[in-house]
């Protein structure tokens, strides 16, 4: 007969997770500060900090030069006027932050271990697109807030004050739509590769290439339809016509008509359509 056979059990010290299970909503807004940081460089080298805080930083310098003309003279030019001559630093912004935020972690190959349970690939990319759409915003809307501050010491009034609060904050939104257009194709041309060089190329590409495009229908024409809709070309010009129809806020289009509405639905297009890109990239690739 064979021997009776026994068994030990040891108690190496394992035990079960009995702790608050913060959830998906926690690890979003984990993903999303993390991602804020790493679009102006905290947590990584100087290197990555340069280039963003050198875009951030003249943005800021030139608001303080309008605050101090401001200060001796008024018609320095309107808060939307100001986001529209910050259009080429926030695009070369775009270029440095939105390959950062997506083509490195393309190229690493670290998405398998994100889209490990809970973490959902929506959650990835909406994430992304918020924090891109957040430091875009801070950039521009930051410097803004300093215009601000110089003309509200300088009223006489508070029917001045109310008018000068009235134009920032419009100021704020003609921003956000800048930066939630803007940022959605970033993203999506970001996405298209694990390389940040050809990223960054191919977002400054795009936004580029299409201005000649949009100045050329301009052109052609002659005050009919096709010269009130030749910003829909480019995505500057597509947010300069967004603010005409919502803020009055005549862009290089100097006449949209009654195209407003058009320009409205477009840029909502565009957005949605890079989005549904995004998650429709995202639900293939790291499978």
């Amino acid at each position: 007969m064979s021997e009776a056979t026994s068994g030990v059990i040891h108690d190496i010290g394992y035990r079960r997770y009995v702790g608050v299970r913060l959830g998906r909503g926690h690890l979003w807004r984990s993903m999303y500060v993390h991602s804020l940081r790493t679009a102006f460089g905290f947590g990584r080298g100087v290197k990555a900090k340069i280039f963003p805080w050198a875009c951030t930083g003249v943005v800021i310098a030139v608001a303080v030069v309008i605050t101090a003309i401001n200060s001796r003279q008024e018609g320095a030019g309107t808060y939307p006027e100001f986001v529209d001559s910050m259009g080429i630093l926030a695009m070369l912004f775009l270029a440095a932050a939105a390959p950062e935020l997506v083509s490195r972690d393309l190229r690493s190959r670290v998405l398998s271990l994100y889209f490990a349970r809970p973490v959902r690939r929506p959650d990835y990319v909406l994430a992304k697109f918020a924090a891109l759409i957040s430091a875009v915003f801070l950039m521009l809307a930051g410097p803004q807030l300093i215009i601000f501050t110089g003309a509200a010491f300088a009223v006489d009034s508070v029917s001045e004050f109310r008018r000068d609060l009235t134009d920032v904050l419009g100021g704020w939104v003609y921003t956000g739509i800048f930066a939630v257009v803007t940022g959605a194709l970033a993203l999506l041309v970001a996405s298209l590769t694990g390389r940040r060089a050809f990223a960054a190329a191919g977002i400054v590409g795009v936004f580029l290439v299409t201005v000649p495009v949009a100045a050329v229908l301009n052109e052609l024409g002659h005050d009919d339809a096709l010269d009130k809709l030749s910003g829909l070309a480019t995505p500057s010009w597509l947010v300069m016509g967004i603010g005409d129809w919502l803020l009055g806020h005549q862009g290089v289009v100097e006449d949209i008509g009654g195209f407003g509405a058009v320009y409205g639905a477009a840029g909502a297009l565009l957005v949605a359509a890079c989005l549904t890109i995004l998650l429709a990239r995202y639900r293939r690739v790291e499978r």
